[in-house]
């Protein structure tokens, strides 16, 4: 067995539109395809990272909010491989998204910070 890269990570958002924006136009991902799903009453977005993987953004009619504290088992969060976290935290506090404070992987010495989509999801930002 050979894995050869993550193909995508599965997101669903309680608000469609506002997680598309932020996602679209905050995070600067690029679409790949959109469809609406009317069995199911749902979105699915396509959308690319740099590096080739994919992120799935959903809608569905009723969303249960997602426990993030406490922390609970299961997926914790999405790191995105970025030059600069400084810079790149900047870019984000600018356009108005909820970040967290810089800091220094104890294990690697790397620096990295979280920063929040609309519902509230952790994402990372990794200092390559």
């Amino acid at each position: 067995m050979e894995f050869l890269g993550i193909h995508h990570v599965a997101i669903i958002a309680s608000d469609y539109a506002k997680s598309k924006e932020f996602y679209t136009r905050t995070l600067g991902l690029e679409v790949i395809a959109e469809e609406y799903r009317p069995e199911r009453r749902s979105y699915k977005l396509d959308l690319a990272i740099p590096g080739g993987s994919r992120i799935e953004l959903f809608s569905f009619p009723v969303t249960p909010p997602r426990r993030t504290r406490p922390e609970a088992a299961g997926l914790r969060h999405l790191a995105f491989a970025v030059q600069d976290v400084a810079a790149t935290l900047d870019t984000l506090a600018a356009r108005g998204v909820r970040t967290e404070e810089l800091r220094v992987d104890a294990f690697t010495g790397k620096r990295m910070a979280f920063f929040f989509d609309p519902d509230d999801l952790p994402l990372e930002l990794y200092e390559m």
